[in-house]
């Protein structure tokens, strides 16, 4: 199981729906079907390198601002809102918190659905924006009832961003590469940490509209010659040189099917579902747990920049070393390890200096977890659309552990 699988899954091995409906319009290169060409290296280096440059930065970016925009309420909590809106006791702020999962959970695989048919490089920017917009508006709420209303709103715009961005991952690089691209996007959540939200979420977003490719096949700053070399990669790492490309495959319920009943969609999100309780509490309350061992809301929200930067270091050096080793349980294994010793410090010392240093121990341990399992999901999922599925309904389903992360630091304990 701690091995990145070498061989495609049992639910790869079928890419041809059980109808002849379903293949309509579908269109296969023969001569890859025909004959197994071998990749020119120099192409296939060429291609990782520009898919880099013009891929990473704005998924970077992406989920910087998500993470910025969805957490920051953890230090706007201790800088007033609380008071502000008459929630400084009770569940109010919880419920506040936990109201974002409710519509985030709810679109993930009908938005993995539509990323196809919307196109990527519209889609990913358009939600961008609109999440943006509601944020702007976050920051002149006068009621608890306002609060909730936007939260709702900002979960549903970024629902669909994190299945989203691991499809779109998918459909340009391949497996064994997977999860070094995750963890160098998802790096962005810990040093979301260190910054505080604005209206530049609309203004990233827009300028997404512009950049960001769709598809291998019509990226622009691909010759002809890498553009063919990037979808016949793609064909022969998900199942083969008969695989069907991503921009001629059609929705058909059996791919839905497929995902549904796969018996690793519903392992991964119980290993992810206990892999994010620790790590939305942590996001969501560090400003809190820091403001409770005595200091100002100014120092308590700066002193949250050392922890989620180690966080950040942590990511990119185990996304780098799984891929490089080609392993992902054993690093998750660890993470959870540095967790727990982190949670203990926390909860058993009460001495401050001992409690802060917890909260790096932490910052080391939840957050390389979950760019490992993003990658882990995507590389035991395919075609598209089972892929898109299935990571719809794991994200779904662990992202369930928003019910607990989020009550886990009531008011009356601050």
């Amino acid at each position: 199981m701690a091995s990145a699988p070498t061989q495609p899954q049992n639910i790869v091995s079928s890419t041809t729906a059980p109808d002849s409906d379903s293949t309509k319009g579908v269109t296969v290169d023969k001569e890859a079907v025909g004959e197994h060409l071998e990749l020119d290296p120099v192409i296939d280096k060429r291609l990782d390198r520009k898919f880099d440059w013009h891929i990473l930065p704005f998924l970077f970016g992406i989920w910087l601002f998500s993470f910025i925009d969805r957490s920051n309420i953890g230090n706007a909590a201790i800088a007033g809102l609380r008071r502000d809106l008459d929630i400084q006791s009770g569940t109010g702020f919880n419920v506040a918190l936990l109201v974002f999962y409710a519509t985030y959970i709810a679109v993930d695989v009908p938005s993995n659905w539509i990323i196809k048919r919307v196109r990527a490089g519209v889609y990913l920017p358009a939600l961008i924006t609109a999440w943006g917009v509601v944020c702007t508006c976050m920051g002149f709420v006068k009621s608890f009832s306002a609060l909730v209303a936007c939260r709702l709103l900002l979960g549903l715009f970024e629902g669909g961003i994190l299945g989203g961005v691991i499809i779109y991952l998918a459909m340009f690089y391949r497996r064994h590469q997977m999860v070094l691209r995750c963890g160098l996007f998802y790096s962005a959540a810990p040093l979301s940490g260190a910054f505080v939200e604005g209206a530049m979420t609309v203004v990233f977003g827009m300028v997404c509209f512009f950049f960001m490719p769709n598809t291998p096949g019509d990226s622009r700053f691909l010759t002809p010659e890498e553009r063919e070399q990037a979808l016949r990669r793609m064909r022969e790492d998900a199942s083969g040189s008969s695989t069907i490309d991503v921009d001629d495959e059609k929705f058909n319920w059996h791919w839905v099917k497929m995902a549904l009943m796969a018996p690793q969609t519903y392992l991964l999100s119980l290993l992810w579902f206990f892999l994010l309780v620790p790590l939305y509490s942590f996001s969501l309350f560090l400003p809190t747990i820091i403001f409770g061992m005595g200091y100002t809301s100014t120092t308590a929200q700066l002193l949250t920049a050392p922890p989620n930067m180690t966080g950040f270091v942590s990511v990119i050096v185990c996304s780098y070393l799984s891929d490089r080793f080609k392993v992902r349980g054993p690093f998750i294994a660890g993470g959870t390890v540095l967790g727990i010793i982190g949670y203990a410090m926390l909860l058993g010392s009460e001495r401050n200096p001992v409690k802060y240093a917890g909260t790096f121990f932490i910052g080391l341990g939840v957050f390389q977890c979950s760019a490992l399992m993003m990658g882990w999901c995507s590389n035991n999922l395919a075609p598209h659309y089972v892929r898109a599925t299935g990571v719809g309904v794991i994200i779904s389903l662990a992202n369930c552990s928003a019910f607990i992360g989020t009550f886990i630091y009531l008011s009356d304990h601050a």
